[in-house]
């Protein structure tokens, strides 16, 4: 009888202060509380979009070509600091918004976008680029970004002027790892999931696995800090959750063959959230694409080699890689076609 009642109250003790945890959660990110130490803060904008508060960063000129750059699971246009200001260098009007529930976007509960899906999210970039006056732009998605972006490219074909996809989902395999699975069930995930996203611990973790080996050094404190801090919020954990259960990338596959634009698939080799060959399979299924693959990379190439990275994304996007590069250009880039042995961080496949 004794036993019975440690062990009750054991379970009690461990319910009320994971109670405690709960309740005590900051509710939501503001980003005037951050601002001194955010990345690029004086980039930052807000636009309203069918009533909700979108934050974006914006670089270049208002009349250059325009690049959208859309982020990830989990994730905010953090995601984009290394290349965001070089890409509006090299001549293009960049935006890099949070999607709705994000970062420091808004987090309804309701409403079209507190529906939390891909095609939600599709629409708020189409209405945030309606809001911007944007006609049309380039669409560069990463992993669950790279769905965003292909959703838009399905069901807005007008408004992209070519793709670029970086490990992007496109079905919903990533769905199978442990902890997602975890975190999709009733109850147990609503309990669990906010301990989860609120440890750095498991955040360090986590990271590891994303970045090839470690991530060398983009695995800094100061970074992991920001990746995480988002994360530790309530209506962020809301829109995780719901994000995670209403997950259904699978008409990607189904209908890539309607996607005609000019696509660029970017993969690291070492990606263990969105494997290579994903990538080598949506080459198949892209009429009009072509995949280079990151040498000694995970998952997020923007950021584990963003040198490159820029290189071929601003190639491609000023049509440079229409062609098949030349010895030279091979030379310089270490871009090289498939079958041969790459000794640089590239290696380009086309379809």
């Amino acid at each position: 009888m004794k036993k019975r009642y440690l062990i009750a109250g054991a379970y009690g003790t461990a319910g009320a202060a994971l109670a405690l945890k709960l309740w005590s959660r900051p509710r939501d990110l503001a980003w005037e509380d951050h601002a001194a130490t955010l990345h690029h803060a004086e980039h930052s904008r807000f636009a309203m979009v069918d009533g909700v508060r979108v934050h974006y960063q914006e670089a270049g000129e208002p009349d250059a070509p325009v690049i959208v750059l859309i982020h990830g699971f989990c994730a905010s246009n953090f995601v984009w600091r290394e290349v965001l200001l070089p890409l509006a260098a090299a001549g293009f009007r960049v935006i890099a918004p949070d999607l709705v529930g994000f970062g420091f976007t808004e987090k309804p509960r309701d409403g079209a976008h507190g529906e939390y899906t891909i095609a939600a999210q599709a629409e708020m970039i189409v209405r945030l680029l309606d809001t911007l006056e944007i006609d049309k732009a380039t669409l560069i998605g990463s992993s669950y970004g790279g769905a965003v972006a292909s959703f838009v490219a399905l069901d807005h074909k007008e408004k992209v002027e070519r793709l670029v996809l970086v490990s992007a989902v496109t079905n919903d395999d990533v769905k199978n790892q442990f902890l997602l699975r975890l975190a999709a069930v009733p109850v147990m995930g609503d309990l669990l999931s906010p301990l989860m996203l609120g440890s750095g611990r498991l955040m360090r973790w986590r990271m590891r696995k994303v970045y090839e080996k470690g991530g060398g050094p983009v695995r800094t404190e100061e970074n992991m800090r920001a990746h995480h801090r988002p994360l530790r919020y309530a209506n962020t954990h809301r829109a995780v959750l719901r994000t995670l259960r209403r997950w259904d990338a699978t008409r990607i596959e189904r209908e890539a063959a309607r996607i005609t634009h000019p696509t660029l698939l970017l993969w690291g080799e070492g990606d263990t959230d969105v494997p290579l060959k994903n990538g080598f399979h949506l080459r198949t299924l892209l009429p009009n694409s072509r995949l280079i693959v990151f040498r000694r990379c995970g998952h997020l190439p923007q950021e584990e080699h963003p040198r490159e990275f820029l290189e071929v994304v601003t190639s491609f996007c000023h049509d440079a890689l229409a062609a098949p590069p030349s010895t030279s250009d091979t030379e310089k880039s270490g871009a090289l076609d498939a079958g041969s042995v790459a000794t640089g961080n590239l290696e380009a496949a086309r379809a």
